[in-house]
């Protein structure tokens, strides 16, 4: 009869996060495919498990797959961790449990801590519906049209972001959002955990050296400001050189995504980045 294999989730930081059954299904099993195995020995050197470890990363995946799933069809019970929280939810496992589930193999999850969740409820945002985006395209046009579909998103959005991209993403989430309220949770449940709230802009000033790994959520449109005043010169100026800074846009498409983002036209935004200039070159 073949094994089970079991999707653990771990600790995203405090390790007594840990939940019994995740420790017994640990022990219990014939082997741990684990994204870090050196990470992983922190976590059960503490709970003294001593089952067998193999890494199973975004890298060897694909060549990993064939020899788990031989393991399981032969009787073994195989337990699934990722360096923090549950497998396959941006991080490496979903290949696996499709081939588990095609190959007629029993997957179990064992839930656990969230970094996504934790974050949702933290923030105060209504939590009755929420995308979750996983990461966002580092550059490009994919980046672009990641942030334009979440300008248009109903519902709360929550997706995770690298310490040294925040800043670059608040600023894109300025130019595209406005003033639509944000909340940063990072280190979570570690000794540093912060959940600020504000907008882009106001987390762009506090995130100066931002630090930890970063879960973003996003408020929902019908929490958006629903009197938005308009923009000043300087403010436009300062979106324009934003975009161009970041040379993924021209200055007529830097314009262009300007205007669509205020409602101007743009023959105004032009005025407007002018405009500025002359008045910061004269102050």
């Amino acid at each position: 009869m073949p094994g089970t294999l079991f999707v653990v989730a771990t600790p995203i930081g405090n390790l007594e996060d840990m939940t019994f059954r995740a420790v017994r299904i640990l022990r219990e099993s014939a082997l741990i495919a684990a994204e870090d195995t050196r990470r992983t020995a922190t976590l059960l050197a503490r709970y003294d498990i001593r089952t067998p470890t193999t890494s199973f990363h975004e890298h060897n995946e694909h060549r990993k797959t064939p020899a788990i799933l031989a393991r399981l069809t032969a009787g073994d019970p195989v337990a699934l961790v990722s360096d923090a929280g549950t497998p396959s939810v941006s991080d490496p496992g979903f290949r696996l449990v499709r081939a588990a589930i095609e190959a007629g193999i029993r997957v179990e999850v064992i839930p656990g801590p969230s970094a996504a969740i934790a974050a949702l409820v933290a923030s105060g945002f209504p939590t009755g519906s929420f995308a979750f985006l996983g990461f966002p395209p580092a550059r490009g046009a994919e980046r672009r049209a990641w942030m334009a579909a979440l300008r248009q998103e109903p519902r709360t959005a929550v997706f995770f972001e690298a310490p040294h991209r925040i800043r670059a993403t608040l600023a894109d989430l300025q130019l595209q959002l406005g003033d639509r309220l944000l909340a940063v949770a990072r280190e979570l449940t570690k000794v540093h955990e912060e959940v600020i709230r504000g907008t882009a802009s106001q987390l762009l000033g506090h995130l100066t050296e931002p630090r930890g790994e970063m879960t973003v959520v996003v408020a929902p449109l019908e929490d958006a400001p629903r009197e938005a005043v308009a923009p000043s010169d300087s403010d436009i100026l300062d979106m324009f050189r934003q975009v161009i800074d970041k040379k993924e846009l021209n200055r007529r498409g830097a314009v262009g995504a300007i205007a669509q983002r205020t409602g101007l036209s743009s023959k105004a935004v032009y005025s407007a980045i002018e405009r500025a200039k002359t008045s910061r070159s004269a102050s």
